[in-house]
């Protein structure tokens, strides 16, 4: 299959989920090509897993400075735009594009599809819903075409949502699938409307050989030594991490806490650690590239991965993070949010806590710093639940047969037929999520 994939920044080093996918679709056998919408980060380490990604990655992306931009268009309509008119003409339909159309945003877009000469697909696949607009309207004025895809994961279901509850009504009508990654996320795209006969939720995925599982130890002198990671947002929930981590240090504890990652809440926790005065048991350690990563997981003991509604609706969808720690052997303590009970059972493969409960998080995390004999035992059942439920290997085939069947190369065959680690598919007759059926697995 012709298998085209819009996302954003690409390879991001906060969305290596969406890589995983893509690679695992390349090693498929299948025809691939990215087209991003919006610049690299300066100063920002690449994602993991780019080698192997297609080489066919192309930014659509308009310059910033609309001068520039107006030039650039201008250019790209005199060399290109006589091949294809009637896509010029389309995307400056202000009337039925909005800004798009009015900033120029889109007729770029259409004419760098001209330009690179690839625009006819059997799938055309957005990694969020706000890139699913995108894709959509590309599809309408005739830039690109094929099946439209559209995979949700997080906020994009959930505060897009929120502030504009009929953002995606035409997405909804128009789209031909829809990948929530969670049973939690199912359920929002079917109270916003979308018809549950296009919903299926399909994890995002790791790639277990990767991530060599090693049973978690800490010798008698040593520190609990703890780590977070990711984004410093609000949904995380890094200031209840600190208030937790604090009541421990209190309790006389021994414990590092090492929090990698950045983001707007970077001074509001610099205040947190100064007020609670644990400076020298806290360390912000900032953006780490993926392989840094891995070398600090596996000098940890616990994951603490606090995530919350934010006060905007911002929610997860299931952190790859929590899967990666997982599957290197550490134990987790996490929150009763959006699709982590889908992956952490609480008692069994981690722990899980109300959000914002901080004497709860703290409990916990006491609870673990004094028995690391059962460190093991959680340590070797959350293996097993990415290996069986969250590898790459097997979700990739699954997202290959949700193609082909899409495509109707299955004849009668289900989008649920075929190989690989269990998925769900979100019912179509009104059953709650917890009755959704579960696909074979190897």
């Amino acid at each position: 299959m012709k298998i085209a994939y819009v996302a954003g920044l690409f390879p991001a080093p906060s969305q290596t989920f969406v890589a995983n996918q893509i690679l695992g679709v390349v090693n498929c056998g299948h025809d691939v090509t990215v087209f991003t919408t919006d610049r690299p980060a300066k100063g920002k380490p690449a994602a993991v897993g780019t080698d192997g990604l297609p080489g066919r990655t192309h930014s659509i992306f308009p310059p910033r400075n609309h001068v520039v931009r107006l030039f650039r268009v201008l250019g790209l309509l005199v060399v290109f735009g006589w091949r294809a008119p009637r896509v010029v003409a389309r995307s400056l339909n202000v009337f039925r594009h909005g800004h798009l159309a009015a900033t120029l945003w889109l007729l770029h877009a259409a004419l760098t599809l001209i330009r690179i000469g690839e625009r006819k697909f059997d799938i055309v696949h957005a990694q969020f819903g706000t890139y699913g607009l995108y894709a959509l309207k590309l599809i309408q004025v005739g830039a690109i075409d094929g099946a439209l895809v559209t995979s949700f994961r997080g906020y994009d279901a959930t505060k897009g949502l929120r502030a504009e509850p009929r953002r995606y009504a035409e997405l909804f009508r128009m789209g031909r699938l829809f990948l929530p990654v969670s049973e939690s996320l199912a359920r929002k795209l079917v109270e916003a409307g979308c018809d549950t006969s296009k919903i299926h939720v399909l994890h995002s995925g790791i790639d277990c050989a990767k991530f060599e599982y090693t049973e978690p130890r800490r010798s008698e002198k040593q520190p609990t030594r703890i780590l977070t990671i990711g984004r410093l947002v609000e949904k995380k929930g890094v200031t209840y991490a600190l208030k937790a981590v604090a009541q421990v240090i209190a309790s006389g504890r021994a414990v590092v806490y090492d929090i990698v990652g950045d983001g707007p809440q970077r001074v509001e926790i610099e205040r947190l650690i100064e007020q609670h005065e644990i400076a020298r048991h806290v360390r912000l350690l900032g953006w780490k590239s993926h392989r840094e990563i891995l070398s600090i997981m596996q000098s940890s003991h616990i994951l603490l991965t606090p995530s919350i509604t934010a006060g905007d609706g911002d929610e997860e969808g299931i952190p790859n993070v929590i899967k990666e720690a997982m599957a290197v052997g550490l134990p987790v303590v996490s929150t009763v949010h959006a699709g982590i009970p889908e992956l952490v059972v609480d008692g069994e493969s981690g722990f899980l806590v109300p959000e914002r409960s901080v004497d709860d998080l703290a409990g916990r995390i006491m609870y673990l710093c004094d028995h690391p004999e059962i460190w093991p035992q959680l340590s070797h059942a959350a293996r097993r639940k990415v290996e069986t439920e969250f590898d790459i290997d097997g979700l990739s085939l699954k997202l290959v047969d949700l193609y082909a069947a899409l495509l109707g190369q299955h004849g009668e065959q289900t989008p649920m037929a075929g190989r690989g680690s269990p998925m769900e598919m979100y019912p179509g007759n009104g059953a709650s999520p917890q009755s959704v059926q579960r696909g074979h697995g190897n």
